[in-house]
């Protein structure tokens, strides 16, 4: 009853009653209560703190009530309208210089009046078709906002996650050289090794040591963007939860299918297109302006009418009459009025094509980059599985004395490289198969789960 009440005629869509869905979700997004826990951060955590907390989502938020307000104004013109005044009237009358005495009459004025539209040539039911486009262009537009947030979300999330990765991979490469440092001073007090082999084992290690001391910091400075993403406090501590592995989900479809599903589903075109369908009825709107109208009203009056004097006794008027309205000119206001919606069509066709173009450009571009991506992962684990293979082979010569320093360093070397590419490549998948989910109108809550 209560909803009733607030929305008599129904124009709140529902999704401000449920809440907003993502592509492929099959529950809303819930905001009540949603808050960092406490624990390690997993991405689908992450994704419903972000969303809540993102100002630019609760704008679009809002936009969608201020459409529902709109529309709910133009049905609201199918509707009579009643008005009714009730005075009191003080009515005296003197007359200076005569002998006649002063009169005063003390009553009420009633009066109650109803105005309906019967008939506009059509303005009425364009600029309700015309409302509810811009209803759904705010509920896509509102679509295009979430999947933008959840792009930049999942991008800081994965970033910090690639810099923590990395940061491990040099402290694990430091450990490294440092056993081979040790090895090496240990061979040089036996006399079983040269000096120049432990200062070149020293100088790994310091080498090491630096560039752990870079990604640390590049760490660092991914969990501050990561923050700010979520919109949290910037003192906030956060603890990753462990890396995702990521798999392939369906980046085999051909181009032609994401193009085909991006033309079809994705918020902003389809916002797009909402935008030109209502600049279309604006026009109907407009024009049907300049044309005839009727309107019935019916009006009761109880001791004069408003802003008049009392009758001298008690009176009740009533009146009834149908209206025929002509415009017959109006300085040709009305023809640039629909010459200037008609320049609004175009205006907002040009966008749409701009839209379109741009959009299918970026899934372009986005699966040659996920294919691309896609084929160097797999390359990428065999070649870190071949650098840990060779450094283990050559440890155990080390440790024989079967070879030189210079061997281990430079096997060192390889697989520490093979580590970054290993790391580069799977940050380069989890970005183009992002970019590619969100250019086809298809991102989800449900691409944050952990599989």
């Amino acid at each position: 009853m209560s909803s009733l009440i607030q929305d008599p005629l129904l124009t709140r869509p529902p999704e401000l009653v449920t809440g907003a869905t993502l592509p492929g979700d099959g529950a809303p997004i819930q905001c009540s209560g949603s808050q960092l826990s406490g624990g390690p951060l997993a991405l689908s955590e992450a994704v419903d703190v972000g969303l809540c907390a993102n100002p630019q989502v609760q704008g679009t938020w809002a936009a969608i009530k201020v459409q529902a307000a709109a529309l709910g104004e133009a049905r609201a013109a199918y509707l009579p309208t009643v008005t009714a005044s009730l005075s009191r009237v003080n009515d005296r009358t003197t007359y200076p210089g005569s002998n006649l005495d002063s009169t005063g009459i003390r009553d009420n004025s009633k009066s109650i009046g109803v105005s309906w539209r019967l008939f506009d040539f059509g303005g009425r039911a364009a600029s309700r078709r015309s409302a509810t486009d811009l209803l759904n262009a705010a509920i896509a537009s509102h679509d295009a906002t979430l999947q933008k947030t959840l792009e930049t979300l999942i991008g800081a999330y994965f970033d910090a996650q690639t810099a923590l990765a990395a940061w491990q991979a040099k402290l694990k490469g430091e450990e490294l050289a440092r056993s081979t440092m040790e090895t090496a001073q240990r061979k040089e007090s036996r006399g079983a090794g040269a000096q120049s082999d432990t200062l070149q084992a020293a100088t790994a290690l310091a080498r090491a040591s630096l560039d752990r001391s870079r990604a640390l910091g590049d760490y660092q400075k991914a969990m501050a963007m990561l923050v700010y993403a979520l919109g949290v406090p910037a003192e906030t501590q956060l603890q990753l939860a462990p890396d995702l592995a990521d798999d392939s989900h369906d980046m085999g479809k051909d181009l032609d299918a994401w193009l085909a599903q991006a033309k079809d589903r994705h918020p902003a075109i389809v916002a797009a297109r909402a935008q030109v369908e209502a600049a279309q009825e604006k026009v109907k709107a407009t024009r049907s302006e300049g044309l005839p109208s009727i309107d019935a009203t019916g009006n009761m009056y109880k001791n004069g009418r408003p802003n008049q004097g009392l009758p001298s006794v008690n009176t009740t008027e009533k009146v009834a009459a149908l209206t025929l309205n002509i415009p017959i000119f109006d300085g040709f206001a009305n023809k640039y009025k629909v010459s200037g919606a008609q320049a609004q069509v175009e205006q907002q066709q040009a966008t749409l094509l701009d839209t379109t173009h741009q959009v299918l450009m970026d899934v372009v571009k986005a699966h040659a980059d996920a294919q691309s991506a896609l084929g160097n992962l797999e390359s990428s684990q065999l070649l870190l599985q071949a650098a840990q293979s060779a450094l283990a082979s050559v440890q155990r010569k080390f440790d024989r004395g079967a070879s030189d320093i210079l061997e281990i360093l430079s096997t060192q070397a390889a697989l520490a490289d093979a580590h970054q590419q290993r790391i580069r490549c799977l940050a380069e998948w989890r970005s183009a198969r992002l970019r590619l989910l969100a250019a086809a109108g298809g991102l989800g809550r449900k691409d944050t789960i952990s599989r």
